[in-house]
C-alpha cells in the first residue's frame, strides 16, 4: 500500500487529511485511537497545513503525537505554508493574502513542526501560488529548512505546469509532488497538462477533494447524477455499490498514480477509500466514467 515519490521518500496509497479536523470535535485520546486505527488500516500519510482550523488544526493532531510519540515514526508528516487570512490565532493577519517570503516560510515551517511535536516534516508545500512571489526567497527557504533537518522534501500545491517548472528551475533538489484538486468533477487536470506534466517527470500528484467536496453524492445535481450512474454500472462488475470507494478507484487507476487525500474523521468512510485500493478497473471502465462527467462519449 505504499508508493515511492523518490528513492527516500514512500506515502501511503491513501493519504488522511485534517483540512476539516476542527469540525470534528475530538479530544486528544480521541485523536489518538483515531491516528491509531488509521495506521492500521495502511494509511501512513498525514495531510496538514499551517492554516487548517485558522491555524489550530495542526496544534490539536500535535497534542496526540505529545502524548504518544511513537506514533511520529510510522508517519509520513505533510504540511503547507503561505495561506494567510483573519482568525483569532493570529490577530495580526487583517487579510486574505499569500506570504512567500524566506522570513515567514521559516517561520510557518518551525511553527508546523513545533505544533505538531513531530521534530520534522517529511515534506512542505507551498499552499498556492502567489502572482508576485519570488523564487529565490522560497528557495532561500527551503535550503535553510532542508540543511537545519526540519524538512526533508519539498513540493508544491495548487501550481500550473509552468509554474512548476520555474520554481524547480531555482531548485537543487526535485519537488516531490504537487497537490491538486482532481475528482470525477473536477476533471481540468487531465486536459489541462498537470497530470500530463507529472507522467513526464515521474511525479505522483496528491488529491484534494477526491469526492468534489461532497457534491458527488448530489441527488439534484444532472451532472453527479450521470456520473453517479456511471459509477454504479462499473462498480456491478466488481460486485461494489459505495460511490465512495468507486470514486476513489477511478482516481487510483489513473496511470499518473494519483493519490487520494481522505477528508473525514469516520473511520467507516476512511476504510471505504482503503477498499478502493482491490479495484482494478480497465481503461474501458474508467473513460465510462470520464464520460459521464462530461456530458458525451470522447470523440
Amino acid at each position: 500500500m505504499q508508493i515511492s515519490l523518490n528513492e527516500n521518500l514512500n506515502f501511503s496509497r491513501i493519504i488522511h487529511g485534517y483540512w476539516r479536523a476542527h469540525e470534528w470535535g475530538l479530544n486528544t485520546e480521541q485523536y489518538i485511537d483515531l491516528i491509531e486505527n488509521v495506521l492500521n488500516l495502511g494509511i501512513t500519510t498525514f495531510d496538514h497545513a499551517a492554516c487548517y482550523g485558522g491555524f489550530t488544526n495542526e496544534t490539536a493532531f500535535g497534542k496526540a503525537l505529545a502524548a504518544k510519540p511513537s506514533l511520529r515514526d510510522q508517519m509520513q508528516i505533510v504540511s503547507k505554508f503561505g495561506i494567510l487570512f483573519p482568525n483569532q490565532t493570529f490577530s495580526e493577519m487583517k487579510t486574505k493574502h499569500y506570504n512567500h517570503t524566506r522570513q515567514h516560510i521559516i517561520w510557518s515551517a518551525e511553527r508546523s513542526v513545533r505544533e505538531l511535536k513531530c521534530d520534522y516534516l517529511d515534506v512542505l508545500l507551498v499552499h498556492r501560488p502567489s502572482p508576485c512571489s519570488n523564487p529565490e526567497e522560497i528557495v532561500a527557504a527551503f535550503a535553510d529548512l532542508h540543511a537545519r533537518g526540519l524538512v526533508k522534501h519539498f513540493g508544491v500545491s495548487n501550481f500550473s505546469v509552468s509554474k512548476i517548472k520555474m520554481l524547480q528551475s531555482y531548485l537543487g533538489q526535485d519537488l516531490v509532488t504537487n497537490q491538486i484538486e482532481i475528482s470525477p468533477l473536477q476533471l481540468q487536470s487531465f486536459d489541462n497538462g498537470d497530470l500530463d506534466f507529472a507522467l513526464e517527470k515521474r511525479m505522483k500528484p496528491m488529491a484534494w477533494s477526491p469526492l468534489a467536496g461532497g457534491k458527488l453524492f448530489d441527488g439534484k445535481d444532472e451532472r453527479a447524477q450521470r456520473v453517479q450512474a456511471a459509477l454504479r454500472e462499473v462498480g456491478e462488475k466488481y460486485g461494489e455499490n459505495r460511490l465512495d470507494t468507486l470514486a476513489y478507484a477511478w482516481l487510483l487507476n489513473h496511470p499518473a498514480k494519483i493519490i487520494p487525500i481522505v477528508g473525514s474523521g469516520q473511520l467507516s468512510r476512511i476504510q471505504n477509500a482503503v477498499d478502493a485500493l482491490r479495484l482494478n478497473f480497465s481503461e474501458e471502465d474508467w473513460i465510462q466514467i470520464y464520460s459521464a462527467s462530461v456530458g458525451k462519449a470522447v470523440p
